[in-house]
């Protein structure tokens, strides 16, 4: 065999191997944060929660464990965030990462792995300041629903409420928009030259987009229960079909209609039980 031959096998052979390599970590990491997410759920949920008025129970996420400071919770609480959210976020990400390491395979010679992760990076980095945000909050409603039992007894209603806005928000032009910016089917990535900084915004890009999109559904998962396993599992498959059906649209109002209806019952059956 001649050296053309030997080098035009390796060159087809090349890229098959990347191609298992990529699935191959992406597959890993999504079962090992999913693990470690089932893991830390099961752990919260055996230590229950506060009763409070109105018949609701707060979650420990928003609470100090003995013997821990506000820093060690907050750092806790971020660190499994993060990990959550790769085993949210995997399923729908993969997809827009393997298009872009097509699009910049070609131009970014033995960088595409890391070219990749540093996408990946940016994209969990805004997911992170997403958790920054939402633990002093929860934190903060926490304590104040602690000492305003008339406020506390408002809540089931309010979480209703929170879920019919979330419904309403799959409608608009304002999810439509985001919804297409971090679908991988975008071709938006087509001519993206393959360099770090490129890459570092792309994924800060993509991950803005996805927050943004997802800012509902999301909602519906820290109102109603950050570690609650089926919550977490019901927005997990939302995300991910809305974002991968051919007819994202259609099924991202699909979700809507069964989001605003649920909303509508637990708000009735608060105020019937009222």
């Amino acid at each position: 065999m001649d050296a053309e031959n030997v080098n035009g096998e390796q060159e087809i052979a090349r890229p098959m191997v990347s191609q298992r390599t990529f699935f191959g970590v992406s597959a890993l990491l999504f079962a090992a944060s999913a693990a470690v997410t089932v893991v830390w759920c099961a752990s919260m949920s055996a230590m229950g929660g506060m009763t409070m008025p109105g018949g609701w129970t707060m979650s420990m996420a928003w609470m100090l464990m003995d013997g821990q400071t506000w820093a060690g919770a907050a750092a806790s609480f971020l660190g499994m965030w993060v990990v959550m959210m790769v085993a949210m976020m995997m399923p729908s990400l993969v997809p827009m990462l393997w298009r872009y390491r097509q699009a910049v395979g070609a131009r970014s010679g033995t960088r595409l792995d890391w070219l990749t992760a540093l996408v990946g990076i940016g994209y969990f980095f805004v997911w992170t300041v997403f958790g920054m945000a939402a633990f002093p909050l929860g934190v903060a409603l926490a304590a104040i629903e602690m000492q305003l039992p008339a406020l506390a007894r408002t809540v089931p209603i309010a979480v209703g409420a929170v879920v019919l806005i979330a419904g309403v928000l799959q409608f608009t032009a304002w999810k439509t928009h985001h919804l297409t910016c971090c679908r991988p089917a975008s071709g938006r990535c087509h001519m993206l030259p393959a360099g770090a900084g490129t890459a570092w915004r792309h994924g800060l890009r993509v991950g803005l987009h996805c927050s943004y999109c997802c800012s509902g559904l999301m909602a519906i998962l820290l109102v109603i229960g950050v570690m609650d396993l089926r919550v977490m599992a019901i927005v997990t498959a939302a995300i991910t079909v809305e974002r991968l059906s051919p007819a994202s649209e259609r099924v991202a109002r699909a979700i809507g209609v069964v989001v605003v209806v649920a909303g509508l019952f637990l708000i009735a059956r608060t105020a019937g039980l009222g």
